[in-house]
């Protein structure tokens, strides 16, 4: 017989689940009130803009959103729609094809940073020491979330990684 979670364990499970859900509820709420999309928008935007290219195939997109397929065909069809990222077939594949990031939507993710950022700091940064910052990302790496070097990435594009 396999061995349930512990007490402590499934407390620890549903506190993850719970923190999760109010972050990025107050989060989403915040960019709104600042007149911006959906943070989807600037995840996508941010991992075409990450793209050593600025340009990557849907299912990669897909992987590093984390979203389902379906959420995520209809997010490029929106960024598109918006002027935001454009599709282009590839000549290799006839059949596939590469999602790249516009200028349009280069500017609109920086600008989303402004509030993201802010967002960050009111939800997270400011109820965390560094130090328990440190701590925290290395217990979710523990549990698989590790993201590569967030740090760099963040110094690099002004962005954090999730």
């Amino acid at each position: 017989m396999k061995r349930k979670p512990s007490t402590e364990a499934t407390a620890a499970w549903i506190r993850l689940m719970r923190v999760q859900s109010q972050v990025l509820d107050v989060v989403e709420q915040d960019l709104k009130k600042a007149g911006f999309p959906p943070l989807a928008w600037y995840d996508a935007l941010l991992e075409l803009s990450r793209a050593p290219s600025g340009e990557m195939r849907p299912v990669e997109l897909e992987k590093q959103m984390l979203i389902p397929q379906y959420s995520t065909s209809r997010l490029i069809d929106r960024l598109v729609d918006e002027g935001l990222a454009g599709r282009r077939e590839c000549k290799i594949d006839k059949r596939g094809q590469f999602v790249e990031i516009t200028e349009a939507g280069r500017e609109l993710q920086k600008k989303m940073w402004s509030a993201y950022s802010a967002a960050i700091e009111k939800h997270v940064g400011s109820k965390l020491s560094d130090a328990d910052a440190v701590k925290l990302c290395g217990l979710l790496d523990r549990l698989g979330c590790a993201c590569g070097d967030t740090q760099a990435l963040a110094a690099r594009d002004g962005a954090p990684a999730r």
